[in-house]
Order: C-alpha cells, then sequence, then structure tokens
C-alpha cells in the first residue's frame, strides 16, 4: 500500500505513541488486525517467524489479509489454506531449502485461489525502507536482468536524470500492522533483536501498527542496560504479547533451533496430500488446542527441548 507523505504523517500523528504499558493476550492484539488489513510480518524464512500471533489470527477467522514477508515459508501455507490470506507478497516461497518449492503455493495459485506476488529479495528490503523513510519510492538495480518486472506492474524502469542509465523504482510498503517475533522487550515496546535483525527494523518504522510477540518480557532497567540492542522502540509498538517459543515450529536465533522432526514430519504430509495434509495440519495445532501452551503440548516437549539445546549450546549434531 502506497501513501503520500501527508498520509503517513497524519496516520503518526493520530496514534498514541506515548510511553505505557502495552502488555495484552494473543487473542486481544489479533483482535486489532480487522479482515482485509495488509500485514507486514518479521523474521524470514524459518527465523524469528511471529508464529503465536499467525497462530492466533487464523485461529479469530480473520480474513483476506495481504501479506508481505521477506521470505515465506509454512506460514504462508497455513495463511492460504485458512483462508486468512489469499495475496502473499514475497521474494521466495518454500517449505525450506531442503522441502522444495511449496506445494500448497502452488495449488492455490494455480487454481486461482490464492496470489503469490513475487518481487526480488533487494526489492522486498526496499520496498519497506521507503516505507519507513516515508518516501513513496527508491531505486534499485536488481531485477533488471529478468523477466520478474515484467509481471510486476507497479514497478518503473526509470533512465536516471542524473547518470543516464536504467534503474528500476519499487514503491514504498506501509502495512497497516506488522507482526514481529523478538527475543526480548520490555512492557512499554522497547524491543531487542539478536542475531539477523533481517528487515524487522525497517518495518517496524513502515507500519502503522506493530504487534510483538516476545520470548520474555524484562524490565526496562534490564532494556536500558544495554541500549544498543534496542532495535525497535517504544513509540513504534502498539501490543506486546510474551509468548514462550512464539516461533515454534521454526527457530529464534540464540534460544533455540528449529524442530526439524516436526517440521519433516509436516513436509511429508503435504507431500502425500497437498490439500487434505495442509487441512488435517490445521486442525490438530491451530484449530485444536484451546490455548499456546496446549499447542506447545502438542508439538512435544521433547522436541522443544532437543531444539533449545540445539540452539543455546555448543555441539558435534
Amino acid at each position: 500500500m502506497t501513501l503520500s507523505y501527508a498520509e503517513i504523517r497524519s496516520r503518526t500523528e493520530e496514534r498514541d505513541r506515548s510511553l505505557r504499558e502495552k502488555v495484552m493476550s494473543l487473542d486481544e492484539a489479533a483482535a486489532l488486525v480487522p479482515d482485509g488489513a495488509s500485514v507486514g510480518i518479521g523474521g524470514s524464512t524459518l527465523s524469528r517467524t511471529p508464529m503465536a500471533m499467525i497462530w492466533a489470527l487464523i485461529r479469530a477467522g480473520r480474513k483476506d489479509l495481504f501479506c508481505a514477508r521477506s521470505i515465506t515459508s509454512c506460514e504462508g501455507e497455513l495463511l492460504f489454506a485458512s483462508g486468512t490470506s489469499r495475496h502473499i507478497l514475497t521474494s521466495w516461497f518454500s517449505q525450506g531449502i531442503v522441502w522444495g518449492v511449496s506445494r500448497i503455493m502452488r495449488a492455490y495459485t494455480e487454481s486461482g485461489r490464492g496470489r503469490f506476488e513475487e518481487w526480488s529479495h533487494m526489492a522486498v528490503g526496499l520496498r519497506f525502507r521507503a516505507g519507513a523513510m516515508g518516501v513513496p519510492f527508491l531505486p534499485m538495480r536488481s531485477m533488471m536482468g529478468s523477466d520478474v518486472i515484467a509481471q510486476l506492474p507497479e514497478a518503473r524502469l526509470i533512465d536516471c536524470p542524473f547518470t543516464g542509465e536504467k534503474l528500476v523504482l519499487v514503491p514504498a510498503l506501509n502495512p497497516e500492522v506488522a507482526l514481529i517475533h523478538v527475543q526480548r522487550c520490555d512492557a512499554y515496546g522497547n524491543a531487542q533483536i539478536d542475531g539477523l535483525p533481517f528487515m524487522d527494523i525497517d518495518l517496524a518504522m513502515a507500519a502503522n501498527r506493530v504487534i510483538l510477540t516476545t520470548e520474555r518480557i524484562v524490565s526496562n532497567d534490564q532494556i536500558r542496560r544495554a541500549p544498543d540492542q534496542t532495535k525497535i522502540p517504544f513509540m513504534a509498538v502498539d501490543a506486546v504479547v510474551e509468548t514462550p517459543f512464539g516461533s515454534a515450529p521454526h527457530e529464534c536465533y540464540g534460544l533455540y533451533e528449529p524442530l526439524f522432526r516436526h517440521l519433516d514430519g509436516y513436509a511429508a504430509q503435504i507431500r502425500r496430500d497437498p490439500e487434505e495434509g495442509v487441512r488435517a495440519y490445521l486442525d490438530r495445532y491451530f484449530y485444536g488446542p484451546k490455548s499456546w501452551t496446549e499447542y506447545l503440548d502438542g508439538l512435544g516437549l521433547e522436541e522443544l527441548l532437543d531444539a533449545r539445546r540445539r540452539g543455546t549450546s555448543i555441539h558435534d549434531d
């Protein structure tokens, strides 16, 4: 969604950006996302996916969300299959490198039930960067050597007014809501990210609202002891939800690795029958559990502890 600078400034001025506690439940945070909203999803592939928030939105029956993420994994399949989204903008759509291109994405796009809008990885990042900067577009060279541009009416080829070289202009992305998972934040929304931040900082500044899920809520004193680690400031945040293992079965750097056995089982289920396999998975892990704790119980304590061990120790496995 491309907005004018005046519209972005007006939205910003209307919001309450005061220093206040923003802690709420998953259900309360899900209520901040209306049907049809544009939603930016933080993390990348299997890394720091805001799975708990996606879980809550699917369970809440949200429909027709336009979702944008740098690289999309199995969460995109679940968004399509549940009807929560029918349009996903991303640079790559796969369960993961070892499992191949998404069979669900292919089934939904080929049947017209869903739209996979593909931009280059650089383009997605620069679109969020433009949104964060409050400018309508940014120039780049990425995609010029492919036929991707021909599939994207929003991209523009121009002659640079300074050098005369060909450039691509990509429009800003300003999602109505951003969903971002972090290792820790305080009750106000000052968020600290360990490891690669991916596009999350620009996403947070580009979005009108930010919902943070976090592995743990810490005191503001602890945040202040390491201010250089605070990547997202409180004034950008609208909700804070404490969700241990909030990216599972994906990973959260420094805390736990992906639950590979679970993901292998999911991939095998999809290979046997994509449509029925994803429906059965949603029934078991999304619609069945009554709480996030029950969801984690379904993943299994042994798998969670193994993921934690691999994420926090040095070993030879």
